[in-house]
């Protein structure tokens, strides 16, 4: 998946020696050889497009919508609907609750891998970084979007094994807040739709709506996973390249 994004994207550009209208110079966004692939953009290139809508856009939407679908097979077709109907609501076989949890690991899983893809395209000059985007001056904005939380690097020796794994932990605590924001707007957007669609579709009986074990529960967990995709995944790559072209516009080294 990571070689097959960064053929991709450096494909629109390789093999040319494109003017970059946003620098003045030949472009360097596909390579990072030079620093013109590394600095902030002053406005959103058609490199940036491709990397955000398609790729992580609808790329996403397809894989995690392929993904959720074999999920949801292998789930459901081998249960014993007698002992264990496929229920809306209730335990053990519950499509709202599928949901519920769905959102939540996807969002986890998204927010971690854009987070280690992003910033290793930044680093490789894969993609520039977005410098049009106003930084925020508000407190709670700012601490939402990670900015007053940079320690400036020393500039000595290179951090230990040891200094490095503590700083990254310390990092995936800070992200948590924002992670859980995150979770919080996909639940409040996805999970009400999926159960009312699954209210239409299902069969009720008693207190509760009963489903086969194809293809409602499949189509469902597919189509929920793969809208998910497309509604965060562009924001989360967008953020972390937002909040590089703000951190080298303060003065910060680009990154290597």
């Amino acid at each position: 998946m990571d070689r097959q994004r960064d053929s991709t994207v450096s494909g629109y550009t390789n093999g040319t020696a494109s003017t970059d209208s946003e620098a003045g110079r030949p472009s360097n966004e596909s390579t990072g050889n030079a620093r013109g692939g590394k600095e902030a953009t002053d406005k959103l290139s058609a490199h940036q497009f491709i990397y955000l809508f398609l790729l992580d856009g609808l790329g996403a939407l397809v894989l995690s919508g392929g993904i959720n679908f074999a999920i949801a097979y292998a789930m459901y077709t081998t249960q014993n609907l007698t002992k264990n109907p496929i229920r809306l609501f209730q335990l053990r076989n519950t499509l709202a609750g599928d949901a519920a949890l769905s959102i939540v690991l996807q969002c986890v899983i998204t927010w971690l891998l854009e987070a280690l893809l992003v910033n290793r395209d930044l680093r490789k000059g894969g993609i520039r970084p977005i410098g049009f985007v106003a930084e925020p001056t508000s407190a709670s904005l700012r601490w939402l979007l990670m900015l007053d939380s940079e320690k400036p690097s020393s500039g000595g020796e290179k951090p230990s094994k040891r200094a490095s794994v503590k700083r990254g932990a310390a990092s995936l605590l800070q992200q948590a807040p924002r992670v859980f924001v995150i979770i919080l707007a996909s639940f409040a957007l996805c999970w009400p739709a999926s159960v009312g669609i699954l209210l239409a579709v299902g069969e009720k009986r008693g207190g509760d709506w009963f489903f086969e074990a194809t293809w409602t529960p499949q189509i469902f967990k597919g189509v929920l996973g793969g809208v998910l995709a497309l509604l965060t995944t562009p924001l989360m790559a967008g953020y972390w390249l937002v909040r590089e072209g703000w951190r080298l516009k303060r003065g910060g080294a680009l990154l290597t």
